[in-house]
């Protein structure tokens, strides 16, 4: 994947910018035809942007700081006051100075006659098409509150599930990084004090303190070695993933068959797929067109192929559940269920359903895992202790007991 930036022109004839990620020039106009976006010009982001990206990443907005915009827009936009009045305000408000100077773009162009969906569109880093549909239909519908109040409700439920899934992993994460740091530590500095003792000690080293003994002089000697390898096979994997379209397709296929991990993940993306759906569709947006805006933020290749699949299905007359139950990543329940939405008419309601019932299936697994994981480390812990030990201690008491 690359970063493409681009000049397009709306269906009102204004000036709209911003940035896609996409393999290919080709990929980037398809996805600005979709938005109804005539191209003016695409440009692929090289060195020279990096820069700038970097700035964009140090003051990235965060997702609170979105659920708190969306929930106090909401409630003045219920109390009546103006939505350019309402942004001053929250501009006010804003503690990132980022975030502070797109509410005040924002603004501005609201106040030279945008619609607010148009102006947020301005800023897709920020606003996605995920919002600017959402706001967009509630401008049509009059529902421009309500809309927003939902949004953010959603919002901030996806907040907390990705705060419990990365708590999860923290503790494990913390652990094992403690323990490389201290084991690199321990042979390049503890070991060879003691190397030049046990070698002339003319004691039959075994074999296990050979192997300690080997590993540290290797560290000791060819550090750089290690460091370039670290290095290298780290960025191969970041560029195979990230810039290859095999490499990121073998990764997201590896996240949800992972023993144990695979499971939470493959609940994580129902998750974020049924209530993107249902807050679209509770939103006004079409059908094919939720679908189309789901598959953009889904973050996952497995997943796209059979949203991509599912809104050619749906396009062409058939069902939403028909088109899910052949893909073997999706529980069952879920193509049973929404097939069951679409034969009542409450498609809506069963999607809301499918997020509490699997969103509490991540909260159970992600307890059960914490269980599971900490005896796990502790046994690791025990084994490498016991194990530097071992090697450690059996060539000095055997050098003891010679004497």
């Amino acid at each position: 994947m690359s970063l493409f930036s681009y000049k397009a022109k709306n269906l009102n004839n204004q000036l709209v910018e911003g940035e896609i990620d996409a393999i290919s020039e080709d990929v980037v106009v398809s996805l600005l035809l979709e938005k109804s976006l005539s191209v003016i010009s695409i440009k692929k982001q090289t060195a020279k942007d990096f820069e700038n990206q970097m700035m964009g990443f140090l003051n990235r907005i965060k997702t609170k700081e979105k659920v708190i915009f969306f929930r106090q827009l909401s409630v003045m936009i219920d109390a009546n006051l103006p939505i350019v009045k309402a942004l001053r305000i929250l501009v006010k408000q804003a503690g990132n100075k980022y975030f502070k100077a797109i509410i005040s773009g924002i603004a501005d162009e609201v106040d030279g006659g945008a619609k607010l969906s148009q102006a947020m569109a301005l800023y897709p880093n920020v606003f996605s098409d995920f919002y600017t549909n959402i706001v967009g239909s509630g401008e049509t519908s009059g529902r421009l509150s309500e809309v927003m109040s939902y949004l953010a409700d959603q919002q901030e439920k996806d907040y907390d599930l990705q705060s419990k899934v990365k708590g999860a992993m923290i503790y494990p994460a913390f652990i094992l990084s403690g323990l490389v740091i201290v084991g690199i530590v321990v042979m390049v500095f503890v070991v060879p004090q003691m190397t030049q003792m046990l070698r002339e000690s003319g004691v039959k080293l075994p074999l296990m303190t050979r192997i300690l003994l080997g590993t540290s002089d290797f560290f000791k000697d060819y550090w750089y070695v290690v460091v370039i390898g670290i290095l290298s096979v780290l960025g191969g994997f970041w560029f195979t993933v990230n810039k290859t379209v095999s490499g990121r397709r073998i990764f997201d296929l590896f996240k949800i068959r992972v023993p144990v991990f695979g499971k939470i993940a493959t609940y994580v993306y129902v998750v974020r797929i049924t209530r993107s759906l249902n807050t679209l569709l509770k939103g006004g947006v079409p059908a094919s067109k939720a679908l189309r805006v789901v598959r953009r933020v889904v973050g996952n290749t497995v997943y796209d192929r059979m949203l991509e699949q599912a809104i050619s299905d749906v396009d062409e007359g058939s069902s939403l559940a028909d088109s899910i139950v052949a893909n073997r990543y999706v529980p069952v329940l879920v193509s049973q269920m929404i097939s069951v939405g679409e034969e009542t008419g409450k498609l809506e309601e069963v999607l809301e359903k499918l997020t509490e019932f699997y969103g509490r299936e991540i909260d159970n697994s992600v307890a059960n895992l914490s269980v599971l994981i900490e005896p796990i480390i502790m046994i690791f812990l025990g084994i490498v202790v016991g194990g530097f030990v071992a090697a450690v201690i059996m060539p000095i008491w055997q050098l003891s007991a010679a004497f």
